[in-house]
């Protein structure tokens, strides 16, 4: 591998450097104790595999963003003392996903490289494509604002892809810092989690995962958030590739939580996603952070295709209608669930499904609709020709112009 350092400030550059060469990465490694803004990264059509750049002023950020966006090839580490909001996320778009906090250390530079080094590879090794050849989708549950239900529909969903026995599910709790997702199914305790399964991430094969995660049921395996918040900053977004991608080879269906706030370890998620379902309810908060949410999918490329819309709670009556949520996030399609508290109290109180606590309410039927729209029942008389399945295709087409809710 070709690397190459650029710091404003030298001793940092020469620091990160000799702490490189001595690593056990088999390439060449180059310090350049200069601005970005005045690097010649590409020299004579030669480029490097991963680039680590200390950014230091608006300008050299700005150099930063129009390399990455020429060059996504190349891996970047980013190290700033920059990185507001605004700028962690101008990062993210530009394809950086692996972000220090300056001043950096010698050992963080270090670890990241061999995280970038590690995705690489593992995005090549044959121990993560399933022997059959097969691929399973990954679809990700993200809140537009927290208490929209997203953690409980995603827990509720892979609950009832498992239970039609067809489907091999995973549930990964990427909500870090406080991600509950196996309570909503489960009171078991799980034998490992997310932050554990990273720390050992070079020892990471299917034995070890699945070891990690707790069976609730015979097709469902569920993969905790951390318990400890703080150990939430010991998964990175490579980890994450790794993690699902490997899931993927494994399950049927990967049903990702991915909580409520953006970072790299969420985008990163989101990228791998086949399928995102944003939720949120009809209040003004919330269709607020659905179009800044809107804002950010199209910004970073997703298709339209790729994202889809779950209104949690719905009644009809309220104040801001779906002609209005249409309206404003320049949707035609809109997934409902009911607005049914009791039965989603009784299941979250319990620990236990909403399929299994009220199998005939509202809820769970919607549920059911919705998982069987992700993963359609294989047997005879479940596709497009039976009345369910005309009807299923009727409601998730794109509607010529809004419906009156």
């Amino acid at each position: 591998m070709k690397l190459k350092v650029i710091s404003p400030i030298a001793a940092h550059a020469e620091a990160w450097r000799n702490a490189l060469s001595r690593g056990d990465l088999q390439g060449s490694v180059e310090a350049i104790p200069r601005p970005l803004h005045e690097v010649n990264v590409l020299v004579n059509g030669s480029r490097p595999d991963l680039v680590v750049v200390e950014v230091a002023a608006p300008r050299d950020f700005d150099a930063l963003e129009t390399l990455a966006a020429r060059h996504p090839e190349v891996e970047y580490v980013l190290v700033s003392d920059l990185l507001n909001p605004d700028m962690l996320m101008r990062a993210m778009r530009a394809g950086v996903r692996e972000v220090l906090p300056a001043p950096a250390t010698v050992d963080a530079v270090v670890a990241a490289v061999q995280r970038q080094v590690h995705k690489r590879l593992l995005a090549t090794a044959p121990t993560l494509t399933a022997s059959h050849g097969a691929t399973g989708q990954v679809v990700a549950f993200l809140s537009c604002k927290g208490g929209s239900g997203a953690t409980f529909t995603a827990a509720n969903i892979a609950h009832l892809i498992a239970a039609d026995g067809q489907h091999r599910v995973a549930l990964i709790d990427l909500n870090l810092q406080f991600g509950d997702a196996l309570l909503f199914i489960s009171s078991a305790r799980p034998p490992s989690d997310v932050a554990a399964v990273a720390s050992n991430i070079d020892r990471l094969d299917a034995d070890l995962l699945r070891s990690a995660m707790l069976q609730v049921s015979p097709n469902l395996h569920v993969l905790a958030a951390p318990e400890d918040p703080a150990q939430s900053s010991e998964v990175a977004a490579a980890h994450v590739e790794a993690i699902v991608q490997l899931a993927r080879s494994m399950f049927d269906v990967v049903v990702i939580d991915a909580g409520r706030s953006l970072s790299s370890v969420t985008l990163q998620a989101l990228d791998l996603a086949d399928r995102i379902y944003a939720v949120l309810q009809l209040t003004l908060p919330y269709v607020r952070d659905g179009k800044r949410l809107r804002g950010v999918f199209r910004s970073l490329g997703y298709p339209d295709a790729k994202v889809a819309w779950i209104v949690n709670r719905y009644e009809k009556g309220s104040q801001i209608t779906l002609d209005d949520l249409r309206r404003t996030l320049g949707i035609t399609d809109v997934v409902l669930l009911p607005n049914q508290y009791e039965a989603v109290a009784a299941s979250v109180n319990q620990g236990v499904p909403v399929a299994e606590t009220g199998p005939g309410n509202p809820i769970t039927r919607s549920l059911r609709e919705l998982a069987r729209t992700i993963a359609p029942l294989k047997a005879a008389g479940a596709g497009e020709d039976s009345p369910r399945g005309r009807w299923l295709s009727q409601l998730f087409r794109p509607a010529t112009r809004p419906a009156t809710p």
